[in-house]
């Protein structure tokens, strides 16, 4: 039965410190619980949802063996979730072991030099999963991938793409052989860059962009070619136009 000890547990799982310690996240709605169920990527240990939502996938629910299931009211529900509007289910997924690798020969792979937005790191997952981009190499200042907002974000991508922390710009020097695109208000036009197959592509901080030490390991400056008035563009839309340039 869903207690006080419950809602203080995955209240806590909103804060970093606590998904570290017990290794694992939480995801709400139903799109992108069950999406991670599906892909059997993450084992869910714990989930909660309206009694409504349990009788309609109880058929589905019961392929997922190990989990814990909780019939919970809508207060309760409002308690526990990290939406304004809560939505009929949240789960508590574990954790991947962290990738310690990742294969870039003959494959695209975004590098990201300190994404903090969780919504910009989610919807850069989400978008890199569209586009049939299996890798993203993160620097340890980016947004935890498990961050609630980051999990909703990506709407179940999580599951698809593989994500690397690491000090870039050791990862950047031990790849050297892979030709660096640094994305930039000035550079080559990223149009050019149709039919490229292999490829490290960069994208820098929201306010910020690229770091000095990250731009100067790059082989290359792109940009996206600039029709209006405004200053710079969202990282995650900027990630998104270049992928599609790629692709």
């Amino acid at each position: 039965m869903f207690n006080k000890t419950h809602t203080k547990y995955i209240q806590s799982l909103h804060h970093k410190k606590f998904r570290d310690e017990n290794a694992v996240f939480i995801a709400e709605g139903t799109k992108v619980v069950l999406e991670l169920l599906d892909s059997r990527e993450f084992v869910c240990q714990q989930l909660f949802a309206l009694n409504e939502w349990l009788s309609d996938h109880a058929k589905t629910l019961q392929q997922y063996s190990g989990m814990e299931l909780f019939a919970v009211k809508d207060f309760e529900l409002e308690k526990i979730s990290m939406l304004t509007t809560p939505n009929n289910v949240l789960a508590v997924f574990k954790k991947k072991e962290p990738v310690q690798t990742l294969p870039v020969k003959g494959k695209i792979t975004l590098v990201l030099d300190t994404i903090q937005d969780p919504g910009n790191l989610g919807t850069i997952i989400r978008t890199a999963d569209w586009f049939g981009i299996e890798n993203i190499v993160c620097s340890h200042a980016c947004a935890d991938m498990y961050n609630p907002k980051v999990v909703q974000s990506t709407m179940g991508s999580l599951a698809r793409v593989t994500i690397l922390y690491t000090d870039l710009e050791a990862w950047l020097q031990e790849n050297s052989a892979i030709k660096k695109y640094a994305a930039a208000l000035h550079g080559k036009n990223t149009s050019e860059l149709r039919g490229v197959k292999e490829a490290l592509i960069i994208i820098g901080n929201e306010g910020r962009g690229i770091s000095d030490a990250v731009m100067q390991l790059a082989d290359e400056k792109i940009t996206i070619p600039k029709r209006g008035e405004a200053e710079s563009l969202n990282a995650a839309v900027a990630a998104g136009i270049i992928m599609s340039a790629v692709g």
